[in-house]
């Protein structure tokens, strides 16, 4: 959607949430009990919502359909982050890789049902990831990538617009652009 708001789409795990890393692969929590918000990620989600960006978390969780995570404690999960940070919608994948839905990262699906839903202009927003699969959304969504490297053991690879450390410096960097963006069509 062209005109429309300017978003920020996070991953969960690993960018707004702590993960465990077993073999080079990232592992999400289970239980509320293990759900643990990054220390950095309120400030730097409140820090784009101060800047005017709609910020959206898009997250894949197969442990859905393995049936290891139910929708309830899903849903407590995404209430506890809402309460930690300003995220205005909250975007699940519930299927597992062999399912062959249209919304599994890599698969644009969520980012392009919250520009729908939302009005949001994917042109002008960016996606936040650790993993290539939400680099690859991204990309497929047409919004600007940001990579948080963690060192997965992953093979797959694509290359981001911008690769941070954390997720507070992806703000930083989301934010000095815009600022520079703005600044170029100020003087134009």
């Amino acid at each position: 959607m062209s005109g429309g708001r300017r978003a920020v789409f996070l991953d969960r795990d690993g960018v707004l949430v702590a993960t465990e890393v077993h073999g080079g692969k990232p592992i999400a929590a289970l239980t509320l009990a293990d759900f643990a918000i990054l220390p950095e990620a309120p400030a730097a989600v409140a820090a784009l919502k101060s800047a005017g960006f709609v910020t959206v978390v898009v997250t894949n969780q197969p442990e859905m359909a393995r049936g290891n995570v139910d929708s309830a404690t899903m849903d407590a999960m995404h209430a506890r982050l809402s309460q930690a940070m300003p995220i205005d919608a909250v975007y699940v994948c519930p299927h597992d890789s062999g399912d062959g839905c249209g919304c599994r990262k890599p698969a644009p699906g969520m980012l392009l049902r919250a520009a729908d839903e939302l009005g949001l202009d994917l042109a002008s927003s960016y996606m936040v990831g650790d993993r290539w699969r939400d680099v690859g959304a991204g990309r497929a969504a047409g919004c600007t990538t940001v990579l948080i490297e963690c060192g997965y053991d992953e093979p797959e690879r694509l290359e981001p617009d911008l690769t941070v450390g954390d997720v507070a410096e992806a703000a930083a960097r989301i934010l000095d652009r815009d600022a520079a963006a703005r600044a170029s069509g100020e003087r134009a």
